[in-house]
């Protein structure tokens, strides 16, 4: 766990050095900055789910030590390529980023018995948090008061370092009970795909949505107010909170399960706007909300691992990273143009409705499904009686 929070530190510094590399060095705007950052972010999202196939089929190194290489060799050469190569490179170096996340729950799910992983879960989501809080204000400080090339490259040999570690340490990706035979057929994507897996990620996806657009529309709130200089405390605080969240729900015996936890985050966050300023009132509104961020994270992972087969659960945490990394993607610009064309307040509406929108899909086909397979099983049992 360690190793994978380290692992992830550099991940967690590449969205800010690269805006303001773009903005600062390049010259380009916030939106060109933008454009890097949604290639890398789509990069990703397409990439996790095969680099999952891949590891579910070859094994962790030959995963591993082809990205470390490619990770590294991107983060070395972006100082020396110009905006339009950057923005061509950027694709490709997504879809080969290390998958550290999917990587680390495919570890612990081995690693952990069943009874224990909300907490192992949780505990990762926690060291999720402090790698959010340390890595872009590292990333910050070292581009702004150290060159560029040095910030850059230097974030490439954070890929690429703990890229051979997990490659020499090579974690078990499955425990001695779930090692398939050999000669054994993969099961087929329908049969573990199933509707309940595909509403999980759809709900996934709906809380990293609302998360990023109330990251969106604080930063829009504080601003607008004249309080920039509170931003790094009230984030600080979220994160906090989020910790605290992430204590309590692997702490319990039994919690609250994904889709109700994630209809609370998002509910929670539709009246922030309504005590937007002084900026403590605004920190203090917030708390709630991000308490629940990190147990619906991992109330999402736990509900993966369950439902995916030991034999596809690579790929099965990629898709997960790859929903994600969709909610994110769609948050920011859908929350953006709300507050453009309104206020911050109506940001945070435009957040929490968002994600209650694609929870509220997630779950209503759930139910749909259920409902429709109920009088199947039930005529199911009554013939084997």
């Amino acid at each position: 766990m360690v190793l994978m929070f380290f692992a992830r530190l550099p991940m967690t510094m590449t969205g800010v050095t690269l805006t303001l590399y773009v903005v600062t060095n390049l010259g380009h705007g916030y939106g060109a900055a933008g454009v890097v950052g949604a290639a890398t972010t789509l990069g990703m999202a397409l990439g996790a789910p095969l680099l999952g196939r891949t590891i579910d089929r070859y094994g962790l190194r030959p995963v591993v030590g082809v990205c470390g290489v490619a990770s590294t060799a991107f983060w070395v050469a972006a100082p020396h390529l110009s905006y339009a190569v950057l923005v061509a490179c950027a694709l490709p170096a997504g879809f080969l980023s290390v998958p550290a996340g999917s990587l680390a729950r495919q570890i612990l799910a081995a690693l952990v018995p069943a009874e224990h992983r909300r907490a192992a879960y949780s505990l990762d989501t926690i060291l999720v948090e402090a790698s959010f809080m340390i890595g872009p204000a590292a990333g910050i400080a070292a581009i702004t008061s150290l060159s560029a090339t040095f910030t850059l490259s230097g974030i490439g040999v954070l890929f690429g370092g703990t890229a051979l570690l997990i490659f020499l340490l090579n974690p078990p990706i499955r425990n001695e009970d779930e090692l398939a035979p050999v000669g054994s057929v993969r099961p087929p994507l329908r049969s573990w795909l199933t509707g309940r897996l595909l509403a999980t990620l759809l709900v996934a996806a709906g809380a990293l949505f609302c998360l990023v657009g109330t990251e969106v529309a604080t930063l829009a709130a504080l601003r607008s107010h004249g309080d920039v200089g509170w931003t790094g405390l009230v984030i600080a605080v979220m994160c906090a909170a989020s910790m605290l969240g992430g204590i309590v729900h692997g702490a319990v015996k039994k919690s609250l399960p994904q889709g109700v936890l994630m209809l609370l985050l998002a509910a929670l966050v539709l009246p922030v706007g309504l005590a937007d300023q002084p900026w403590w009132l605004l920190m203090l509104v917030l708390i709630p909300t991000n308490v629940l961020c990190a147990p619906t994270l991992a109330a999402t992972t736990e509900t993966v691992s369950a439902l995916a087969p030991p034999a596809v659960r690579g790929e099965a945490m990629g898709l997960q990273d790859a929903s994600t990394r969709l909610g994110l993607a769609a948050g920011s610009p859908v929350v953006g143009f709300a507050i453009d064309h309104s206020s911050p307040a109506w940001g945070f509406v435009a957040a929490g409705a968002g994600g209650l929108v694609l929870a509220a899909a997630g779950l209503l086909w759930t139910h749909r499904r259920r409902a429709a397979t109920a009088p199947a099983m039930a005529a199911a049992v009554q013939a084997r009686r």
